[in-house]
Formats: C-alpha cells, sequence, structure tokens
C-alpha cells in the first residue's frame, strides 16, 4: 500500500473510529487474488465486542464507498480487533495487558517471562514466577531494555485461594445490593 494510500485511509477512517471510543491500531491492503483485503484493526482498553466490528465494518464500507481513496479495484473490507498474542508495541497496548503474563526478549540478551503488575510511562512493575517451588520475585524493565513483547496466552490460570474468596465476597456485596 502506497504511503499515500495509507494516510488518506487512516484520514478517511481515524475520525470514524475515534467517534466510537476505539483505537486504529493498524491499516493494511493486501492482494488476494483479482481482489484486494483492507484490514482495520482496531482496540479500546476495554477490548472490542463483534457487534462492534460489524457496526464499525457497515460505517466504514459506507464511508469507504462515498470516496475514491480505494480507487476502481474490488476490495473486500475486513474489521477485527488484534489477536491476542499480538506484540506489544505502544504504552497502551502494556496498560491493557496489566495483570497478564508476557515474554519479552531483551536487548541485552535473554528472554523474560514474568507477570505485569503496573505500568507507567518509564516502564513495567513485573511479577517472575519462582522456580520449582520458589516464592515469585519482584522485577522492574524500562521500555529501553525491551526489544520486544508479547502477551503469553494461558489456558489454566492458577488462582490463589485469596482471591476466589475475594470474588466470592463481592459477589454477595452485589446480591445485596440487587435485594435492597
Amino acid at each position: 500500500m502506497s504511503t499515500t494510500q495509507s494516510e488518506r485511509l487512516r484520514g478517511l477512517l481515524e475520525p470514524l473510529i475515534a467517534a466510537r471510543d476505539l483505537d486504529l491500531e493498524e491499516i493494511e491492503v493486501t492482494p488476494a487474488g483479482k481482489r484486494r483485503v483492507l484490514r482495520i484493526v482496531v482496540d479500546s482498553d476495554e477490548g472490542v465486542q463483534l457487534d462492534e466490528c460489524a457496526e464499525l465494518s457497515r460505517e466504514a464500507s459506507q464511508v469507504l464507498d462515498d470516496s475514491d481513496v480505494m480507487g476502481g479495484a474490488p476490495y473486500t473490507l475486513e474489521v477485527t480487533s488484534p489477536g491476542a498474542d499480538r506484540p506489544l508495541t505502544e504504552l497502551r497496548h502494556y496498560r491493557r495487558a496489566v495483570g497478564r503474563l508476557i515474554k519479552a526478549q531483551l536487548h541485552e540478551g535473554g528472554e523474560l517471562v514474568a507477570r505485569i503488575i503496573a505500568v507507567d510511562d518509564s516502564g513495567l512493575d513485573l511479577e517472575v514466577p519462582g522456580v520449582k517451588g520458589r516464592k515469585p520475585t519482584a522485577r522492574r524493565v524500562s521500555f529501553d531494555e525491551i526489544a520486544k513483547a508479547r502477551v503469553e496466552l494461558e489456558f489454566s490460570r492458577k488462582t490463589d485461594k485469596t482471591d476466589k474468596r475475594d470474588a466470592q465476597h463481592d459477589e454477595k456485596i452485589d446480591e445485596n445490593k440487587e435485594e435492597a
């Protein structure tokens, strides 16, 4: 995709996406046989629901049809959210991943697997899991130290018993509020 087309697409679609309180993560045009695929990737702090993607797709389609930015050749429009294992490249990506396990490649070499506890403008506070029954350790990593990072998918995250008790307690409080 030419820079001019990319800039025109971004200029056309960003206001539409921002009006829905979403972030435009990526715009990509790729050839697919005789057609092209225009993929728009959006995200938000709360995540993106399928219905939101469908509504945005309808609105974007209308805006694109009313403009000449895609030219006369046929294309397929896809509106999607980033995958669970997408790279963490922006401060907002790290903030959205608080509480999640990440794998980071460090500039100094080596790899770090840890849970994000907190994020600020300069880096991350992490909890590095203990090995062979040892307790987890805290570690501070600046963004300058990270070459690349991504969220690690967890299919069976172990939860602390106190976390379960707190969740049950919160549910009881919510039930009491509903009854009142």
